[in-house]
């Protein structure tokens, strides 16, 4: 199972253990997605947008109006919805020009905790 972790911390966070990463020799068991804070993730993902992802999730390369149909909302929303979901490298253009989320599961991960 391919599966990506979509978590919050900050960027010189993640730069540090992609250098570990790439220093050691070893491939990561799952991918990452980082973002710089939770606001920035819940605004990345919306309601929306996650119920877009839950429909691509394993389905392999769809078009837009073919996404639209899965979620049962309108192809230009989803077409927007998608749009900010490529730009923030969460899901994938094929060469054929449809978009692909290429994994079977996701796990969200930050910490909430006291100032």
């Amino acid at each position: 199972m391919k599966t990506v972790i979509l978590d919050v911390r900050s960027p010189d966070d993640a730069m540090s253990d992609i250098l570990a990463t790439l220093k050691s020799g070893k491939a990561q068991k799952s991918a990452r997605i980082s973002f710089a804070t939770p606001e920035l993730l819940w605004k990345v993902l919306t309601a929306k947008r996650w119920e877009l992802l839950k429909a691509l999730c394993g389905a392999g390369p769809v078009s837009i109006r073919e996404a639209a149909r899965r979620v049962g909302r309108d192809v230009k929303a989803v077409h927007t919805d998608a749009t900010a979901l490529l730009v923030a490298g969460v899901l994938d253009r094929t060469a054929e020009g449809q978009i692909e989320f290429p994994y079977d599961a996701v796990k969200v991960e930050f910490l909430l905790q006291a100032a």
